[in-house]
Protein backbone atom coordinates (compact mmCIF):
# COMPACT_ATOMS: atom_id res chain seq x y z
CA UNK A 1 0.00 0.00 0.00
CA UNK A 2 1.23 3.59 -0.74
CA UNK A 3 1.73 6.02 2.04
CA UNK A 4 -0.77 8.48 0.32
CA UNK A 5 -3.62 5.62 0.51
CA UNK A 6 -2.50 4.67 3.80
CA UNK A 7 -2.69 7.87 4.67
CA UNK A 8 -5.74 8.40 3.87
CA UNK A 9 -7.52 5.16 5.55
CA UNK A 10 -5.88 6.54 8.90
CA UNK A 11 -7.67 10.06 8.46
CA UNK A 12 -10.87 8.32 8.14
CA UNK A 13 -9.83 6.04 11.33
CA UNK A 14 -9.42 9.21 12.97
CA UNK A 15 -12.41 10.80 12.28
CA UNK A 16 -14.96 8.32 12.79
CA UNK A 17 -13.06 7.75 16.20
CA UNK A 18 -12.71 10.77 17.44
CA UNK A 19 -14.49 12.55 20.43
CA UNK A 20 -13.88 15.90 22.21
CA UNK A 21 -13.06 15.99 25.00
CA UNK A 22 -10.98 17.74 28.22
CA UNK A 23 -7.09 16.85 27.87
CA UNK A 24 -6.41 14.11 28.35
CA UNK A 25 -8.21 13.56 24.87
CA UNK A 26 -9.93 10.32 23.98
CA UNK A 27 -9.64 9.31 19.96
CA UNK A 28 -7.21 9.85 17.51
CA UNK A 29 -5.41 7.16 15.27
CA UNK A 30 -1.43 7.63 16.58
CA UNK A 31 0.74 7.69 13.28
CA UNK A 32 4.29 6.97 13.69
CA UNK A 33 7.15 6.04 12.14
CA UNK A 34 9.66 2.89 12.92
CA UNK A 35 12.42 2.76 10.58
CA UNK A 36 12.87 -1.39 10.01
CA UNK A 37 10.53 -4.38 11.25
CA UNK A 38 10.12 -7.27 13.24
CA UNK A 39 11.47 -10.40 11.95
CA UNK A 40 9.01 -12.25 14.00
CA UNK A 41 6.24 -11.61 16.95
CA UNK A 42 7.88 -13.23 19.98
CA UNK A 43 8.72 -10.63 22.63
CA UNK A 44 11.07 -13.10 24.14
CA UNK A 45 13.29 -13.60 21.16
CA UNK A 46 14.05 -10.30 20.19
CA UNK A 47 15.93 -7.26 20.81
CA UNK A 48 15.36 -4.26 18.34
CA UNK A 49 13.32 -1.30 18.65
CA UNK A 50 12.28 -2.40 15.10
CA UNK A 51 10.16 -4.74 17.33
CA UNK A 52 8.82 -3.67 20.56
CA UNK A 53 7.73 -0.05 18.87
CA UNK A 54 4.55 -1.86 16.80
CA UNK A 55 4.34 -4.76 19.08
CA UNK A 56 4.81 -3.57 22.68
CA UNK A 57 1.11 -1.90 22.85
CA UNK A 58 -0.58 -5.39 22.27
CA UNK A 59 0.93 -6.77 25.85
CA UNK A 60 1.13 -6.39 29.20
CA UNK A 61 3.84 -6.94 31.67
CA UNK A 62 4.19 -8.04 35.40
CA UNK A 63 5.52 -4.66 36.13
CA UNK A 64 6.65 -1.73 34.30
CA UNK A 65 8.47 1.45 34.57
CA UNK A 66 7.53 4.98 35.51
CA UNK A 67 8.58 7.04 32.45
CA UNK A 68 7.39 10.35 34.39
CA UNK A 69 9.53 9.44 36.91
CA UNK A 70 12.04 6.81 35.33
CA UNK A 71 13.52 5.03 36.57
CA UNK A 72 10.75 4.07 39.54
CA UNK A 73 9.07 1.31 38.87
CA UNK A 74 4.84 0.68 38.82
CA UNK A 75 2.86 -1.68 38.67
CA UNK A 76 1.16 -3.71 35.47
CA UNK A 77 -0.25 -6.85 35.81
CA UNK A 78 0.24 -6.98 38.96
CA UNK A 79 -1.48 -4.40 41.83
CA UNK A 80 1.16 -5.41 44.36
CA UNK A 81 4.55 -7.16 45.08
CA UNK A 82 6.69 -7.76 48.35
CA UNK A 83 9.94 -8.85 48.66
CA UNK A 84 11.40 -11.01 51.78
CA UNK A 85 13.95 -9.98 53.77
CA UNK A 86 16.72 -12.47 52.76
CA UNK A 87 15.64 -11.48 49.10
CA UNK A 88 15.15 -14.84 47.92
CA UNK A 89 11.26 -14.50 47.77
CA UNK A 90 9.06 -11.99 45.24
CA UNK A 91 5.77 -12.63 45.81
CA UNK A 92 3.03 -10.65 43.36
CA UNK A 93 -0.54 -10.02 43.72
CA UNK A 94 -2.62 -9.51 40.60
CA UNK A 95 -5.18 -7.27 39.30
CA UNK A 96 -8.42 -8.67 38.80
CA UNK A 97 -10.77 -9.26 36.02
CA UNK A 98 -7.97 -8.72 33.64
CA UNK A 99 -8.49 -10.14 30.08
CA UNK A 100 -6.40 -11.44 26.98
CA UNK A 101 -7.61 -10.07 23.95
CA UNK A 102 -9.55 -13.58 23.04
CA UNK A 103 -11.66 -12.58 26.65
CA UNK A 104 -10.32 -15.35 28.17
CA UNK A 105 -9.03 -14.56 32.14
CA UNK A 106 -5.60 -13.73 33.03
CA UNK A 107 -4.48 -15.89 36.37
CA UNK A 108 -1.07 -16.60 37.85
CA UNK A 109 -0.84 -19.72 35.67
CA UNK A 110 0.26 -17.38 32.62
CA UNK A 111 2.68 -15.23 34.46
CA UNK A 112 4.15 -18.76 35.46
CA UNK A 113 4.05 -20.01 31.88
CA UNK A 114 5.42 -17.12 30.78
CA UNK A 115 8.35 -16.41 32.88
CA UNK A 116 9.43 -20.58 32.77
CA UNK A 117 9.79 -19.97 29.25
CA UNK A 118 11.52 -16.97 29.94
CA UNK A 119 13.94 -19.11 32.11
CA UNK A 120 14.21 -22.48 30.77
CA UNK A 121 12.52 -22.37 26.70
CA UNK A 122 11.27 -25.72 25.42
CA UNK A 123 12.76 -26.53 22.01
CA UNK A 124 12.61 -24.57 19.45
CA UNK A 125 11.76 -21.74 21.22
CA UNK A 126 14.28 -18.54 21.81
CA UNK A 127 14.92 -16.91 24.75
CA UNK A 128 17.21 -14.04 24.73
CA UNK A 129 17.06 -13.13 28.45
CA UNK A 130 17.51 -16.83 29.70
CA UNK A 131 20.83 -15.41 32.16
CA UNK A 132 18.59 -12.96 33.22
CA UNK A 133 16.40 -15.42 35.22
CA UNK A 134 18.63 -18.17 35.76
CA UNK A 135 18.66 -17.08 39.27
CA UNK A 136 15.07 -18.66 39.77
CA UNK A 137 14.75 -21.47 41.54
CA UNK A 138 10.98 -22.19 41.43
CA UNK A 139 7.56 -20.13 40.55
CA UNK A 140 4.77 -20.93 42.60
CA UNK A 141 0.63 -19.97 42.05
CA UNK A 142 -0.81 -21.01 45.41
CA UNK A 143 -4.54 -18.92 44.19
CA UNK A 144 -5.16 -17.36 40.35
CA UNK A 145 -4.27 -13.87 41.74
CA UNK A 146 -1.22 -15.10 42.90
CA UNK A 147 2.48 -15.90 42.01
CA UNK A 148 5.61 -16.57 44.64
CA UNK A 149 9.17 -16.51 42.91
CA UNK A 150 11.58 -18.27 44.83
CA UNK A 151 15.57 -17.51 43.70
CA UNK A 152 18.67 -19.43 44.32
CA UNK A 153 20.51 -16.57 45.77
CA UNK A 154 19.91 -12.61 46.00
CA UNK A 155 20.14 -10.53 42.37
CA UNK A 156 20.47 -7.18 42.69
CA UNK A 157 18.23 -6.21 39.68
CA UNK A 158 15.71 -8.95 40.03
CA UNK A 159 13.00 -6.31 40.48
CA UNK A 160 13.76 -3.88 37.83
CA UNK A 161 14.01 -7.36 35.67
CA UNK A 162 10.31 -7.92 36.55
CA UNK A 163 9.77 -4.70 34.35
CA UNK A 164 11.15 -5.70 31.31
CA UNK A 165 9.44 -4.40 28.30
CA UNK A 166 10.38 -7.66 26.88
CA UNK A 167 8.84 -10.00 29.23
CA UNK A 168 5.69 -10.40 27.35
CA UNK A 169 3.21 -12.10 29.00
CA UNK A 170 1.47 -14.78 27.10
CA UNK A 171 -1.71 -17.19 28.00
CA UNK A 172 -0.27 -20.38 29.06
CA UNK A 173 -3.23 -22.24 27.40
CA UNK A 174 -1.82 -21.12 24.63
CA UNK A 175 1.56 -22.00 24.91
CA UNK A 176 0.60 -25.36 26.08
CA UNK A 177 -1.09 -25.67 22.76
CA UNK A 178 2.05 -24.89 20.87
CA UNK A 179 5.38 -23.22 22.63
CA UNK A 180 6.29 -20.81 19.15
CA UNK A 181 2.38 -19.39 18.91
CA UNK A 182 4.13 -16.49 19.91
CA UNK A 183 6.42 -16.44 17.21
CA UNK A 184 3.56 -15.33 14.18
CA UNK A 185 0.48 -14.72 16.30
CA UNK A 186 -0.87 -11.94 18.67
CA UNK A 187 -2.17 -12.47 21.85
CA UNK A 188 -1.78 -10.01 25.05
CA UNK A 189 -3.52 -7.88 27.25
CA UNK A 190 -2.21 -4.81 26.72
CA UNK A 191 -4.35 -1.77 25.34
CA UNK A 192 -4.31 -2.15 21.74
CA UNK A 193 -5.47 -5.25 19.76
CA UNK A 194 -3.54 -6.55 16.58
CA UNK A 195 -5.16 -5.34 13.59
CA UNK A 196 -2.89 -6.31 10.69
CA UNK A 197 0.41 -6.02 9.48
CA UNK A 198 1.51 -5.38 5.35
CA UNK A 199 5.27 -6.20 5.41
CA UNK A 200 7.12 -3.09 3.88
CA UNK A 201 4.02 -1.04 4.98
CA UNK A 202 2.49 -0.55 7.59
CA UNK A 203 1.51 -2.30 11.30
CA UNK A 204 -1.95 -1.65 12.25
CA UNK A 205 -3.41 -1.70 15.60
CA UNK A 206 -7.00 -1.02 17.51
CA UNK A 207 -8.13 0.29 20.90
CA UNK A 208 -8.84 -3.06 22.94
CA UNK A 209 -12.39 -1.69 24.66
CA UNK A 210 -11.74 -4.27 27.46
CA UNK A 211 -7.96 -3.22 29.25
CA UNK A 212 -7.43 -3.64 32.84
CA UNK A 213 -7.37 0.25 33.03
CA UNK A 214 -10.82 1.80 32.63
CA UNK A 215 -10.48 4.61 30.33
CA UNK A 216 -7.19 3.83 28.87
CA UNK A 217 -6.00 3.67 26.31
CA UNK A 218 -6.87 7.05 25.11
CA UNK A 219 -6.15 6.66 21.32
CA UNK A 220 -8.93 4.83 19.07
CA UNK A 221 -6.08 2.81 17.27
CA UNK A 222 -2.59 3.44 15.86
CA UNK A 223 -0.67 2.99 12.96
CA UNK A 224 3.24 2.32 12.35
CA UNK A 225 4.67 2.97 9.14
CA UNK A 226 8.03 1.23 7.82
CA UNK A 227 9.86 4.38 6.56
CA UNK A 228 13.57 5.07 7.17
CA UNK A 229 16.10 7.41 6.26
CA UNK A 230 15.36 10.73 4.38
CA UNK A 231 11.42 9.62 3.25
CA UNK A 232 10.64 9.66 6.74
CA UNK A 233 12.47 12.98 7.56
CA UNK A 234 10.03 14.09 5.22
CA UNK A 235 7.31 12.12 6.56
CA UNK A 236 7.72 14.23 10.10
CA UNK A 237 8.36 17.54 8.00
CA UNK A 238 4.94 16.92 7.10
CA UNK A 239 3.25 15.98 9.53
CA UNK A 240 2.49 12.50 7.67
CA UNK A 241 3.34 10.86 10.54
CA UNK A 242 3.25 12.78 14.60
CA UNK A 243 6.82 11.06 15.85
CA UNK A 244 9.59 8.19 15.62
CA UNK A 245 10.17 6.89 18.85
CA UNK A 246 14.00 5.76 18.44
CA UNK A 247 15.88 8.74 17.42
CA UNK A 248 17.28 11.50 15.42
CA UNK A 249 20.62 12.78 14.42
CA UNK A 250 21.44 15.76 15.34
CA UNK A 251 20.70 17.19 11.30
CA UNK A 252 17.56 15.43 11.34
CA UNK A 253 16.87 17.16 14.53
CA UNK A 254 17.92 20.47 13.10
CA UNK A 255 15.73 20.30 9.66
CA UNK A 256 12.54 18.88 11.39
CA UNK A 257 12.40 21.88 14.24
CA UNK A 258 13.24 24.63 11.35
CA UNK A 259 10.27 23.01 9.12
CA UNK A 260 8.22 22.67 12.31
CA UNK A 261 9.23 25.87 14.80
CA UNK A 262 6.89 26.27 17.79
CA UNK A 263 4.72 23.56 16.53
CA UNK A 264 7.38 20.40 17.75
CA UNK A 265 8.76 19.36 20.75
CA UNK A 266 12.67 18.30 21.58
CA UNK A 267 13.21 15.95 23.90
CA UNK A 268 16.98 14.11 24.53
CA UNK A 269 18.57 12.26 27.34
CA UNK A 270 22.04 9.99 27.91
CA UNK A 271 21.13 6.87 26.17
CA UNK A 272 21.48 3.23 27.62
CA UNK A 273 22.89 2.17 23.97
CA UNK A 274 26.15 1.15 22.11
CA UNK A 275 26.97 -0.21 19.36
CA UNK A 276 29.56 -2.32 19.61
CA UNK A 277 32.22 -4.74 17.47
CA UNK A 278 31.24 -8.26 17.51
CA UNK A 279 34.22 -10.28 16.51
CA UNK A 280 33.55 -14.17 15.57
CA UNK A 281 35.83 -16.00 17.66
CA UNK A 282 35.25 -19.29 15.99
CA UNK A 283 36.71 -17.96 12.42
CA UNK A 284 40.40 -17.22 12.14
CA UNK A 285 42.57 -15.02 12.75
CA UNK A 286 39.87 -13.72 15.45
CA UNK A 287 40.49 -16.58 17.48
CA UNK A 288 43.73 -14.68 18.40
CA UNK A 289 43.18 -11.91 21.19
CA UNK A 290 46.32 -10.36 19.63
CA UNK A 291 44.24 -9.41 16.86
CA UNK A 292 41.07 -8.52 18.20
CA UNK A 293 42.75 -6.22 20.75
CA UNK A 294 44.50 -4.77 17.98
CA UNK A 295 41.46 -4.02 16.09
CA UNK A 296 40.15 -2.00 19.25
CA UNK A 297 43.25 -0.10 19.79
CA UNK A 298 43.16 1.84 16.42
CA UNK A 299 39.65 3.70 17.40
CA UNK A 300 40.50 6.70 18.23
CA UNK A 301 37.28 6.92 20.68
CA UNK A 302 37.90 10.31 21.90
CA UNK A 303 38.00 12.05 18.56
CA UNK A 304 35.45 10.03 16.75
CA UNK A 305 33.23 10.62 19.40
CA UNK A 306 33.41 14.71 18.86
CA UNK A 307 33.19 14.69 15.00
CA UNK A 308 30.32 11.71 15.08
CA UNK A 309 28.16 13.56 17.51
CA UNK A 310 27.96 16.32 14.72
CA UNK A 311 26.44 13.57 12.42
CA UNK A 312 24.96 11.23 14.14
CA UNK A 313 23.00 10.07 17.05
CA UNK A 314 26.37 9.18 18.93
CA UNK A 315 28.13 11.13 21.53
CA UNK A 316 29.56 9.57 24.36
CA UNK A 317 32.79 7.52 25.44
CA UNK A 318 32.45 5.26 27.84
CA UNK A 319 33.60 1.18 28.23
CA UNK A 320 30.66 -1.67 29.25
CA UNK A 321 28.37 0.74 30.69
CA UNK A 322 26.85 3.60 30.03
CA UNK A 323 29.16 6.98 30.90
CA UNK A 324 27.70 9.02 33.94
CA UNK A 325 25.93 5.91 35.39
CA UNK A 326 27.06 4.92 38.95
CA UNK A 327 28.66 1.88 38.56
CA UNK A 328 30.38 2.73 35.37
CA UNK A 329 34.62 3.25 35.03
CA UNK A 330 35.49 6.91 35.17
CA UNK A 331 37.43 8.62 32.44
CA UNK A 332 40.32 8.31 35.13
CA UNK A 333 40.18 4.25 35.13
CA UNK A 334 38.96 4.14 31.39
CA UNK A 335 41.78 5.87 29.87
CA UNK A 336 44.25 3.14 31.72
CA UNK A 337 42.15 0.07 29.80
CA UNK A 338 42.76 -1.32 26.56
CA UNK A 339 41.48 0.96 23.42
CA UNK A 340 40.84 3.98 25.47
CA UNK A 341 44.66 5.54 25.85
CA UNK A 342 44.04 9.46 24.53
CA UNK A 343 47.74 8.84 23.02
CA UNK A 344 46.39 7.06 19.65
CA UNK A 345 49.19 7.01 17.82
CA UNK A 346 50.71 4.74 20.56
CA UNK A 347 48.28 2.93 20.28
CA UNK A 348 48.00 2.39 16.86
CA UNK A 349 51.81 1.16 16.79
CA UNK A 350 50.90 -1.45 19.24
CA UNK A 351 48.24 -2.62 17.28
CA UNK A 352 50.78 -3.17 14.55
CA UNK A 353 53.01 -4.96 16.53
CA UNK A 354 49.87 -7.42 17.50
CA UNK A 355 48.99 -8.11 14.07
CA UNK A 356 53.17 -8.45 13.15
CA UNK A 357 53.26 -10.64 15.75
CA UNK A 358 49.91 -12.71 15.05
CA UNK A 359 51.08 -13.00 12.00
CA UNK A 360 48.35 -10.46 9.74
CA UNK A 361 49.97 -7.05 9.69
CA UNK A 362 47.56 -6.77 6.06
CA UNK A 363 44.22 -8.21 7.43
CA UNK A 364 41.30 -8.29 5.01
CA UNK A 365 37.98 -8.68 6.77
CA UNK A 366 34.29 -7.60 6.16
CA UNK A 367 32.11 -5.71 8.39
CA UNK A 368 28.82 -6.76 8.85
CA UNK A 369 26.56 -3.74 9.63
CA UNK A 370 22.72 -2.88 9.32
CA UNK A 371 20.81 -0.93 6.98
CA UNK A 372 19.75 1.15 9.40
CA UNK A 373 21.01 4.74 8.60
CA UNK A 374 21.35 6.37 12.04
CA UNK A 375 23.55 5.20 13.51
CA UNK A 376 25.15 2.28 12.16
CA UNK A 377 26.14 3.59 8.26
CA UNK A 378 28.03 6.71 9.95
CA UNK A 379 30.01 4.68 12.53
CA UNK A 380 30.60 1.77 10.10
CA UNK A 381 32.34 4.03 7.92
CA UNK A 382 34.29 5.49 10.94
CA UNK A 383 35.56 2.35 12.04
CA UNK A 384 36.67 1.15 8.70
CA UNK A 385 38.68 4.53 8.50
CA UNK A 386 40.19 3.33 11.91
CA UNK A 387 41.38 0.19 10.62
CA UNK A 388 42.44 1.36 7.22
CA UNK A 389 44.62 3.62 9.32
CA UNK A 390 46.69 0.89 10.43
CA UNK A 391 46.66 -1.11 6.74
CA UNK A 392 43.65 -3.12 6.90
CA UNK A 393 41.36 -3.75 3.90
CA UNK A 394 38.01 -3.92 5.34
CA UNK A 395 34.55 -4.17 3.68
CA UNK A 396 31.58 -2.69 4.71
CA UNK A 397 28.72 -5.31 4.14
CA UNK A 398 25.34 -3.32 5.55
CA UNK A 399 22.22 -5.90 5.81
CA UNK A 400 18.77 -5.15 6.28
CA UNK A 401 17.53 -5.86 9.96
CA UNK A 402 15.91 -9.32 9.17
CA UNK A 403 19.25 -10.78 7.25
CA UNK A 404 21.93 -8.79 9.47
CA UNK A 405 20.31 -10.69 12.88
CA UNK A 406 20.46 -13.95 11.22
CA UNK A 407 23.96 -13.31 10.26
CA UNK A 408 24.59 -13.14 14.17
CA UNK A 409 22.15 -15.18 15.72
CA UNK A 410 22.38 -18.45 13.46
CA UNK A 411 23.92 -21.39 15.26
CA UNK A 412 27.19 -21.54 13.53
CA UNK A 413 27.82 -17.61 12.05
CA UNK A 414 30.01 -17.21 9.36
CA UNK A 415 30.55 -13.47 9.82
CA UNK A 416 34.06 -12.05 10.85
CA UNK A 417 33.09 -8.78 12.54
CA UNK A 418 29.37 -7.37 13.33
CA UNK A 419 28.50 -4.02 14.41
CA UNK A 420 26.48 -4.91 16.82
CA UNK A 421 24.55 -3.31 19.32
CA UNK A 422 24.26 -3.60 23.02
CA UNK A 423 20.88 -1.57 24.07
CA UNK A 424 18.32 -2.53 26.97
CA UNK A 425 15.41 -0.77 29.26
CA UNK A 426 17.82 0.28 32.32
CA UNK A 427 21.29 0.78 33.51
CA UNK A 428 22.00 -2.23 34.73
CA UNK A 429 25.09 -4.28 34.91
CA UNK A 430 23.66 -7.82 35.16
CA UNK A 431 21.66 -6.67 31.85
CA UNK A 432 24.20 -4.85 29.56
CA UNK A 433 27.03 -7.81 30.84
CA UNK A 434 25.22 -10.48 29.09
CA UNK A 435 26.75 -10.37 26.29
CA UNK A 436 30.18 -10.62 27.31
CA UNK A 437 28.99 -14.39 28.97
CA UNK A 438 30.23 -17.69 27.58
CA UNK A 439 27.94 -18.35 24.81
CA UNK A 440 26.57 -21.34 26.74
CA UNK A 441 24.89 -18.73 29.14
CA UNK A 442 24.18 -16.09 27.09
CA UNK A 443 21.98 -16.12 23.80
CA UNK A 444 23.04 -12.28 23.17
CA UNK A 445 26.60 -13.41 22.89
CA UNK A 446 27.68 -13.45 19.34
CA UNK A 447 30.69 -13.86 19.41
CA UNK A 448 30.73 -17.25 20.19
CA UNK A 449 33.79 -17.23 23.22
CA UNK A 450 33.46 -19.34 26.82
CA UNK A 451 35.31 -16.99 29.35
CA UNK A 452 34.93 -18.99 32.65
CA UNK A 453 36.99 -15.59 34.32
CA UNK A 454 33.75 -13.60 33.15
CA UNK A 455 30.93 -15.70 34.03
CA UNK A 456 32.58 -15.78 37.44
CA UNK A 457 33.14 -11.82 38.12
CA UNK A 458 29.79 -11.99 36.58
CA UNK A 459 28.17 -14.32 38.71
CA UNK A 460 30.06 -12.14 42.12
CA UNK A 461 28.86 -9.31 40.97
CA UNK A 462 25.55 -9.71 40.03
CA UNK A 463 24.28 -10.41 43.50
CA UNK A 464 26.32 -8.40 45.73
CA UNK A 465 24.24 -5.81 47.54
CA UNK A 466 27.51 -3.81 48.72
CA UNK A 467 27.88 -1.10 45.66
CA UNK A 468 31.33 -0.44 46.60
CA UNK A 469 32.38 -3.97 45.89
CA UNK A 470 30.31 -4.33 43.36
CA UNK A 471 31.96 -1.45 41.72
CA UNK A 472 35.31 -3.26 42.08
CA UNK A 473 34.11 -6.47 41.11
CA UNK A 474 32.63 -4.56 37.86
CA UNK A 475 36.37 -2.96 36.94
CA UNK A 476 37.90 -6.14 36.93
CA UNK A 477 35.34 -7.66 34.47
CA UNK A 478 35.52 -4.75 32.15
CA UNK A 479 39.36 -4.85 32.09
CA UNK A 480 39.31 -8.48 31.52
CA UNK A 481 36.33 -8.02 28.56
CA UNK A 482 38.64 -5.34 26.93
CA UNK A 483 42.17 -7.05 27.55
CA UNK A 484 40.21 -10.23 25.84
CA UNK A 485 38.53 -7.78 23.50
CA UNK A 486 35.75 -10.53 22.01
CA UNK A 487 33.00 -7.63 22.04
CA UNK A 488 34.55 -4.12 22.31
CA UNK A 489 32.43 -0.72 22.68
CA UNK A 490 32.78 1.85 20.13
CA UNK A 491 30.90 5.20 21.06
CA UNK A 492 27.79 5.47 23.57
CA UNK A 493 24.57 7.20 21.99
CA UNK A 494 22.51 10.30 22.49
CA UNK A 495 19.12 10.52 22.14
CA UNK A 496 16.58 13.15 20.37
CA UNK A 497 13.27 12.63 19.59
CA UNK A 498 11.25 15.27 17.89
CA UNK A 499 7.04 14.92 17.62
CA UNK A 500 4.52 17.10 16.68
CA UNK A 501 2.92 19.39 19.19
CA UNK A 502 -0.81 17.35 19.23
CA UNK A 503 1.24 14.08 20.68
CA UNK A 504 0.97 14.10 24.60
CA UNK A 505 1.23 11.99 27.60
CA UNK A 506 4.69 10.22 26.10
CA UNK A 507 8.28 11.14 28.20
CA UNK A 508 11.99 10.21 27.16
CA UNK A 509 13.82 7.90 29.12
CA UNK A 510 17.17 6.38 28.54
CA UNK A 511 15.75 4.02 26.75
CA UNK A 512 14.07 3.31 23.58
CA UNK A 513 12.36 0.20 24.84
CA UNK A 514 10.90 1.51 27.68
CA UNK A 515 7.43 3.49 27.48
CA UNK A 516 6.09 2.14 24.09
CA UNK A 517 2.77 0.64 25.16
CA UNK A 518 0.93 3.60 23.85
CA UNK A 519 -1.50 3.37 26.83
CA UNK A 520 -0.84 6.96 28.05
CA UNK A 521 0.01 8.99 25.00
CA UNK A 522 -2.86 10.91 23.28
CA UNK A 523 -3.84 13.40 20.26
CA UNK A 524 -4.70 17.08 21.02
CA UNK A 525 -6.35 17.76 18.30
Amino acid sequence: MKLSALLLSVAALATAGAIAAEAPKTGGVLRFAVSAEPPNYDCHANTSFAFIHPVRPHYSTLLKFDTAKYPAIKGDLAESWTVSKDGLTYTFGLRKDVKFHDGSALSSEDIKATYERLRDPPPGVRSVRQASYADIASIETPDPLTVVFKLKKTNASMLSNFASPWDCVYSAAKLKQDPRFPERNILGTGPFTFVEHVAGSHWTARKFDGYYEKGKPYLNGFVAIFISGAPMVNALVAREVFVEFRGHSPADRDRIVKAGGDKVVVQETPWVCSLVVTFNTRKKPFDDARVRRALSLAIDRWTGAQALSKVALVRHVGGLLRPGYELAASEKELVNMPGFAKDINASRAEARKLLQAAGVPNLTFALTNRTVAMPYTPVGVFLIDQWRQIGLNVKHEQLETRLYLAAQQRDNPTFEAALDFNCDFMDEPNLQLQKYLSHDRSAINYAQQTDRVLDELYDKQSGELDKKKRYALLREFEKRALEQAYTIPTIWWHRLVVHHKPMKGWHITPSHYVGQDLADVWLDQ
